[in-house]
């Protein structure tokens, strides 16, 4: 009897590491369709660089709704630099995605995402867009310094938007 609770066990515990590999692998092919902008620009002048623990991409305002944008896909420690142009993120293990300042949208302050609560405010989030149609929210958490100095130096690269008046 204990042999078939044991062979019982077993077969579960490998269809339950089936199926989370079945659904991540779906994933990886619906969002495979976005990819993450690569390379810095050749005369992009660092402003500042902090150093961070990337947390997850989600669809915009949808912090629990992963997205496995290439390289975006997995938690990583890394650096962000912010030059001139946009901001560069360095993370261990993967080429550097950069965000031109045409594409963000929005920087602040998050609690809450995919798989990590942290003490209120702990994350910076990242709204930018990865397609033209298409706002993703990036969470990074800062490990060195004050996030609030990394916020302020990505909503000065934010492009003002046009109200469409004129003067």
């Amino acid at each position: 009897m204990r042999d078939f609770a044991v062979a019982i066990t077993i077969v579960v515990a490998v269809l339950v590491l089936l199926s989370m590999y079945l659904a991540w692998r779906r994933r990886l092919r619906r969002d495979g369709v976005h990819v993450a902008p690569m390379g810095v620009p050749e005369h992009a002048e660092v402003l500042a660089r902090h150093e961070v623990l990337y947390v997850s991409t989600t669809r915009h305002d949808q912090p629990l709704e992963r997205l496995a944008i290439t390289p975006l896909a997995y938690r990583a420690r890394g650096e962000i630099a912010v030059t001139d142009r946009g901001a560069a993120l360095c993370l261990d293990g993967a080429p550097t995605v950069f965000l031109a300042s045409a594409a963000l949208v929005q920087v602040d302050r998050a609690t809450v995402t995919i798989d990590r609560v942290v003490e209120p405010n702990g994350l910076v989030r990242l709204a930018w867009n990865v397609s033209d149609d298409t706002v993703v929210d990036s969470y990074l958490r800062v490990t060195t310094g004050d996030p609030q100095n990394l916020i302020s130096e990505l909503q000065r690269l934010i492009p003002a938007k046009d109200t469409g008046a004129e003067s």
